[in-house]
């Protein structure tokens, strides 16, 4: 019991596309192609979590209840059911790191069709097996993304060019997202999904501009079409020690940049809009306070994931 537990925490983890894009950024499994997909895996996260998180709020269906159902995780019990976005994101990613990748990269489709399985099978089983979902809620975020998959990855390249090239990308990229995060405030009344909202769309529109700030500096540089398929570099012990060393410096950095993002955020946010901030937990509850909060603290986490820890580990000699 104990151990199928810890497998369904750790599930919940999986369906979370920023912990991959960060260790594949973080630890060098980037190489040229590696950047285009960090970059689109986040594009089409946002979407499929921006859509799910906003049909729950219009559709309204409550949590199973408990009793019968023994929950074993109550974070999100704030939240409505329908449909499940752990569902939705634990079968995008998957999925979409497939599309994204074969063809880019040297491995067998079978080996990525059966870890994309079991990925998927994994986050949506844990759902059920934590209380949080039923069945039905499981079942429509599974079709629910694939739709979105079916729209959106067709057109994935073309935003991924358009965020990198045009010259006022990032000023429409900030725009449209903090435009979708005060609608989606606007569904319905204060619940852990607004802050999540806030914090995908943040994450979204600084990886977007990180990326930007890369694509105009010469940064980011594309492999040409015969390099085509990229083959994996063998591990050593010198390759892994690197890697292991980006990956803590970049952790640290990330986590240094959200708490001061958010220790300046907060106070600033109450003040300009003359919300007492004695009960801080109270005030997040005010969208004033949640959507700038949240939006920019992860904005820029998601801009240092993109170009400040890549420029650190240049200055440093980790790159």
């Amino acid at each position: 019991m104990a151990f199928c537990r810890r497998l369904a925490r750790l599930a919940a983890h999986l369906q979370d596309p920023r912990k991959v894009a960060a260790f594949q950024r973080l630890c060098g499994v980037e190489g040229p192609s590696g950047w285009a997909e960090a970059e689109q895996l986040i594009i089409i996260w946002v979407w499929v979590m921006y859509l799910g998180q906003c049909t729950k709020d219009v559709i309204r269906w409550p949590r199973p209840a408990s009793p019968p159902v023994v929950k074993l995780e109550v974070f999100y019990n704030s939240e409505y059911s329908m449909p499940s976005t752990h569902a939705m994101s634990g079968t995008a990613i998957p999925l979409a790191l497939l599309l994204l990748s074969y063809g880019r990269w040297q491995y067998p489709l079978m080996f990525g069709l059966i870890l994309a399985f079991c990925w998927c099978a994994l986050v949506c089983c844990s759902r059920i097996y934590m209380g949080m979902h039923s069945i039905l809620d499981v079942i429509a975020g599974f079709l629910y993304a694939i739709l979105i998959l079916v729209v959106f990855h067709p057109v994935v390249d073309l935003i991924d060019n358009f965020n990198l090239t045009y010259k006022y990308a990032p000023l429409i990229i900030i725009s449209l997202h903090l435009a979708l995060g005060i609608f989606s405030f606007t569904l319905d009344t204060w619940s852990t999904s607004r802050g999540d909202t806030a914090q995908i769309l943040g994450c979204g529109a600084g990886v977007a501009c990180g990326s930007h700030v890369n694509y105009v500096m010469g940064l980011k540089l594309d492999p040409l079409p015969d390099m085509l398929p990229l083959s994996l570099s063998s591990l050593t012990v010198t390759v892994f020690g690197k890697a292991i060393l980006r990956l803590l410096v970049g952790v640290i950095v990330l986590l240094l940049t959200k708490v001061a993002m958010k220790k300046a955020t907060i106070p600033l946010a109450c003040k300009i809009f003359r919300i007492p901030h004695d009960d801080v937990r109270k005030a997040r509850q005010r969208m004033e306070v949640e959507l700038p909060y949240r939006y920019i603290t992860y904005g820029m986490v998601g801009f240092s994931l993109m170009f400040i820890v890549p420029c650190l580990f240049h200055f440093i000699g980790l790159s």
